[in-house]
């Protein structure tokens, strides 16, 4: 059965007071709708280690950019309630912009440092918006556990920062990237593809894939590691590189030397799409 979708705050603080009342565990699953099986295993995961799953959907104005798909990013919010109660979401928060951001609203969250490189560098302003709108949401709801994909890693990180830093009271958990099986990560943003360009998007995650051999094979030098997945975009029609980094798998700084654990990170542009990818690398 689909669940009921609420819009104002008011509503959905009123569902997840029942909830407690109720002696029911509360996980949060943000999204900005457009919802495909990677949300789905969001959802799934919050319904198995809660009781009361609340999805938000909601296209957050603050994390995008001027040039950006804001406007055109797609908003299929009945095909979204069907998708995430097919698999257990109890009710689905969506507001208007209007609901988080009301008139005179003057206070934004950043979390330093973690941003400044992969997505931040070719995006100023997107972390402070995701900070900021996922602050809001968590004190709007009050979730017990938050569930975040590993697909948007450097997003994850700058959320558990966040919380740590700022004592919120939630645990967030993040859950494994989903993949079509040609290796492609599971996103909103696919859509807007073309049979062409979808045919070649899988070079982010064979670039990955090519850099995970190389360092089970020895190699441990980052700007070798970095050429392997620009030379694996530049040799792939249509695509153009954003950027291709290894980073602390922590900090998410530059590194030279691949000593611990780091992030292989990418995005990549097929005319006016941006995908990302990454994987942990264990050396």
């Amino acid at each position: 059965m689909p669940p009921p979708i609420v819009a104002t705050i008011a509503e959905v603080r009123a569902a997840v007071a029942e909830a407690r009342r109720a002696g029911k565990k509360v996980g949060l699953v943000p999204t900005m709708g457009a919802l495909h099986a990677g949300h789905a295993s969001l959802v799934r995961t919050a319904r198995m280690k809660t009781d009361f799953a609340i999805v938000t959907i909601f296209v957050n104005p603050t994390q995008f950019g001027p040039n950006e798909d804001y406007n055109r990013y797609p908003r299929t919010l009945e095909a979204d309630r069907d998708l995430v109660g097919a698999v257990g979401a109890d009710l689905i928060f969506a507001p208007l912009p209007a609901e988080i951001y009301p008139d005179g609203h003057r206070t934004f969250v950043e979390v330093t440092e973690l941003g400044d490189h992969l997505c931040g560098a070719s995006r100023p302003g997107h972390f402070r918006g995701v900070a900021t709108v996922v602050l809001k949401l968590f004190n709007i709801v009050q979730p017990d556990v938050a569930f975040f994909g590993q697909k948007d890693a450097q997003q994850a990180a700058i959320i558990q920062q966040m919380t740590r830093d700022l004592d919120v009271p939630i645990r967030v958990e993040i859950v494994p990237t989903v993949r079509e099986p040609d290796g492609l990560a599971m996103s909103s943003r696919n859509r807007y593809l073309d049979p062409t360009q979808r045919r070649h998007a899988t070079v982010l995650f064979r670039a990955l894939e090519k850099v995970k051999s190389q360092v089970a094979a020895g190699e441990r030098d980052v700007a070798k590691l970095e050429a392997i997945i620009s030379q694996e975009v530049a040799s792939t029609p249509g695509a153009r590189l954003d950027y291709a980094r290894i980073v602390d798998g922590v900090t998410l700084q530059p590194i030279n030397t691949l000593q611990r654990p780091a992030l292989a990170a990418l995005a990549v542009f097929f005319g006016t799409t941006r995908l990302i990818d990454n994987v942990t690398l264990s050396p």
